[in-house]
């Protein structure tokens, strides 16, 4: 099981290659600002998927954005799709029995 910040990171990057700042930004939006991960979060999230072989870095990249020699891009590795894609099927139960819980309607 992932952490929350785990999970959101490999979400922002499930559509493709992302930088960190991209990723927080993803995640402040999907969840209408109700999650923020602040740099260092993030930051030690990334490492520590790269570190579990679910994330690495990336060489591509926005050609269209501006050239920035500190901008590291990321992108899940195969492994990292497969835990995003459990996490999510397990999420998705847990919204299941909370709306048969009556706690969505």
């Amino acid at each position: 099981m992932l952490t929350a910040a785990g999970f959101h990171v490999l979400l922002a990057l499930a559509s493709g290659s992302g930088h960190g700042y991209a990723v927080m930004r993803f995640v402040e939006e999907v969840t209408g600002g109700a999650v923020r991960l602040g740099p260092g979060t993030l930051y030690r999230t990334i490492s520590r998927l790269v570190a579990d072989g679910l994330v690495e870095e990336s060489d591509e990249g926005d050609p269209a954005a501006p050239h920035d020699a500190r901008r590291r891009y990321y992108k899940l590795t195969p492994e990292g799709e497969r835990a995003a894609q459990e996490e999510a099927a397990l999420l998705a139960r847990l919204v299941t029995a909370a709306r048969e819980a009556g706690l969505i309607t």
